[in-house]
């Protein structure tokens, strides 16, 4: 556990390498509640918890209004509850059927420009036969005008 208690707004941006920008945005979102002391913010280990979720849950896609959702169940309680948990299953295994869908989306791309490229090759390869074939027919040309 650490034994610092409080953070700064750039401590917090520093560590998990975001802007302050943005940790001022999670905070008007309602979901960090720095205290004041006059201009400065203040953020408890509770904060800094919660950013570093809200980022897992980013890259996870989850959306904020999601995050915010979950953190305000989690509120409610000490430790969380059934609610929480239940909608937390829902959530992750909505996030896992979309996870798959782009799985499937990008493999049915993946094939497109497989099949695209493919064709690519072999036009263009077809275009450098022909104009080879058309340079030596040019310097042939030449040689049996001479030869009349």
């Amino acid at each position: 556990m650490d034994i610092k208690k409080t953070y700064s707004i750039s401590e917090l941006a520093k560590e998990f390498d975001v802007t302050t920008r943005s940790v001022r945005f999670y905070e008007d979102q309602g979901l960090l509640h720095p205290t004041r002391r006059g201009q400065t913010r203040i953020f408890s280990s509770k904060d800094r918890v919660r950013l570093k979720l809200i980022l897992r849950g980013k890259r996870m896609g989850f959306s904020l209004s999601e995050t915010k959702e979950l953190f305000d169940l989690w509120d409610e309680t000490l430790s969380g509850n059934e609610k929480q948990l239940l909608l937390m299953l829902n959530t992750l295994a909505n996030k896992r059927e979309q996870l798959e869908q782009q799985k499937n989306d990008i493999a049915q791309a993946e094939m497109e420009m497989d099949t695209a490229e493919a064709r690519c090759r072999e036009a263009l390869a077809e275009l450098q036969k022909k104009k080879r074939q058309q340079e030596k027919a040019k310097k042939e040309e030449p040689e049996s005008m001479e030869q009349k």
